[in-house]
């Protein structure tokens, strides 16, 4: 079961985690060389941030992939300011899963809630949002369902929208949740440091 491999896969991997400002950071490093940063509210356990990166053909790493949370911005001060103002009205795709549910929320989309429609490809396993006034158009994927293999099923999505903001859920499917739930059950029984990483129990 594709599941269940990729909950061995997550408890393989050499991890360690630290608890600071009221998350719970755990990194992940896989057996290919492939790294993953999670960060959970340390109270109510929900995934707030969730990042890939891995070595190129080289062996040097790659720029941090965002899967969940906000994409860190440019740094320098004035192109900071500049980019800023240049995107602020551009819409602005993130994800922001809950514990029942994957979730994206997009940004700076003024248009009617009827303009709008989210489906399923369940050819090219992704989803499409799209609207009547052909303003926007998105394709995005659920790497959580790929990783698991799990097939993509219209029923399980829903959107609403309210205050120029497109929030689009999808229902995390049995297989996925069960996975989430021994995973947190791991994460919980590690040791952590408050002052710096250090390496965590796996089983």
């Amino acid at each position: 079961m594709a599941a269940q491999h990729w909950l061995e896969s997550l408890r393989a991997a050499k991890k360690t985690c630290l608890l600071q400002d009221g998350r719970r950071k755990v990194h992940y490093l896989f057996s290919d060389g492939k790294e993953m940063a999670e960060e959970y509210d340390h109270k109510s356990h929900e995934l707030l941030v969730r990042k890939w990166r891995q070595k190129s053909s080289f062996g040097a790493y790659g720029e941090w992939q965002t899967e969940v949370g906000e994409a860190s911005l440019p740094v320098a001060g004035a192109l900071q300011t500049d980019f800023l103002k240049e995107n602020s009205s551009n819409p602005v795709f993130m994800r922001t899963d809950t514990k029942s549910s994957f979730r994206w929320r997009i940004r700076n989309l003024p248009y009617p809630k009827e303009v709008y429609s989210v489906t399923v490809d369940g050819k090219e396993r992704c989803c499409v949002v799209r609207t009547t006034n052909k303003k926007y158009y998105k394709k995005f994927a659920v790497p959580d369902l790929d990783r698991c293999q799990l097939d993509l099923d219209e029923s399980s999505l829903r959107f609403a929208h309210a205050n120029n903001t497109l929030i689009i859920t999808y229902q995390k499917p049995k297989e996925i949740l069960a996975v989430e739930e021994e995973l947190q059950k791991e994460l919980k029984s590690m040791k952590s440091s408050s002052e710096g990483d250090v390496e965590c129990k796996t089983q």
